[in-house]
């Protein structure tokens, strides 16, 4: 077991119950699956369930749908071990393997975080940028500023950050609600979108990107870092009852997610498709105006000014996380906020193109995904480890073969971005 503590509030599982009765039993579980399902409708997600939605309609609703159960099934494992354990994937990774290993991890974790940050950042600042019609660069500072604020809220402890990032969850919910009013999907094309099939080629390589852009590594690090030391169990029993609890935040979360992207590319289908394809998202904001109206535009706009600014905030927690677990070393995580926006703020200054800086992130982000799922799931298949949660076979070979359609497609899409 690992020497190193982080400075951080955990309570008992009897204490966290206390008196509490049914339903409300669950309410102090409930937190971590919003921060990490943030990752889930980033502004990378954006750009794919808009492009899919008008180049195909919809087409590809079911790969939405499957992508979601996949991402069901990696935060599950990925927050059991952290209750089984008391410890997050990366102090597990250290303590079972050789220290060199665990520096490697670190290094690449952090260039994760940071092509994280990228695509989240300038999602936000794009959505200033639309909202408001600011310049890059002063919306680039405003986003800067309101992430640091964001983080402030961590200060007091991570319920008030949980607070905040579900309320910005919500935010994205509420805006896509009236988009899909406004777009009026038909029904018929919709529910045969929930069929199994492709339509040639290219509508097989973008469903490659919604699948394989599912599972965001620093998400699979993070929720293990969420639940480990948030409520104790003493034993078998209680470790169990907490998992059974941490599982409703899952799926409550984790199904919010799904029907953002869902609603995403409908909207995007039931407007655009057999007009126009689009693949950058200052041309989506700008025809949701064209075809709905103008509240329409806004109300997109808002919803990628949420999800940027909470996800960008997600990416530097699981960067302090990492650091702490792979080399137990940290820094103020103000100083490492700081730090991630330069990459995003060059970007921007240099005046790059904002979605081919997102599509470029989501490529080196393609490189850490076999490296989370697969120590993820050798050690949540390990009695050893993880006593009476340990996975049962059947979850143990889905996740196996849920790991190898993520590398997969990852392989793929890399493949056709620098030889296709």
């Amino acid at each position: 077991m690992s020497k190193f503590k982080r400075r951080e509030h955990s309570e008992s599982f009897k204490t966290a119950i206390g008196t509490k009765k049914g339903w409300r039993q669950a309410l102090p579980f409930v937190g971590p699956a919003f921060i990490a399902a943030v990752a889930y409708i980033d502004p990378g997600n954006y750009a794919t369930n808009i492009q899919g939605g008008s180049q195909y309609g919809y087409l590809l609703l079911w790969v939405v749908i499957v992508s979601n159960l996949m991402a069901i099934l990696i935060q599950t494992l990925s927050s059991k071990l952290g209750i089984a354990t008391s410890r997050n994937l990366p102090e597990v990774l250290r303590d079972e393997w050789k220290p060199g290993v665990a520096i490697f991890y670190w290094i690449q974790g952090e260039i994760m975080v940071m092509a994280t940050d990228l695509a989240e950042f300038i999602g936000a600042a794009l959505g200033f940028h639309l909202v408001f019609g600011l310049p890059m660069i002063p919306s680039a500072v405003l986003t800067a500023i309101c992430a640091l604020l964001i983080l402030a809220f961590q200060v007091r402890g991570f319920r008030p950050l949980e607070m905040v990032i579900a309320t910005m969850v919500f935010i994205v919910v509420i805006a896509f609600s009236c988009e899909i009013a406004f777009s009026m999907p038909q029904f018929a094309p919709f529910m045969a979108g929930f069929v199994p099939h492709f339509q040639g080629a290219g509508s097989v390589m973008l469903a490659a990107g919604i699948l394989g852009a599912t599972v965001m590594p620093h998400a699979i690090y993070m929720h293990s870092g969420l639940t480990c030391r948030r409520v104790i169990g003493k034993n078998a029993s209680e470790k169990k009852k907490i998992f059974h609890f941490e599982m409703v935040d899952i799926l409550i979360a984790m199904i919010i997610a799904g029907l953002i992207n869902a609603i995403m590319l409908t909207v995007a289908a039931s407007t655009f498709h057999g007009h126009m394809v689009i693949s950058d998202l200052d041309v989506a904001f700008k025809q949701f105006g064209n075809f709905i109206a103008p509240s329409a535009s806004i109300l997109f706009g808002i919803g990628l000014l949420s999800a940027g600014l909470s996800s960008s905030s997600v990416g530097t927690l699981a960067g302090d996380i990492m650091m702490q677990g792979f080399i137990h070393k940290r820094i103020p995580i103000f100083i490492r906020r700081v730090c991630s926006m330069v990459p995003p703020l060059a970007v921007i200054i240099s005046g790059a193109n904002a979605t081919g800086a997102l599509v470029m992130s989501q490529v080196v982000l393609s490189f850490g995904i076999a490296l989370a799922i697969i120590p993820l799931v050798i050690f949540t298949s390990k009695k050893r480890i993880m006593g009476e949660l340990v996975n049962r076979t059947l979850t143990t070979a889905t996740a196996w073969a849920i790991a190898g359609v993520v590398i997969c497609l990852n392989v793929f899409l890399l493949y056709q971005t620098f030889f296709g």
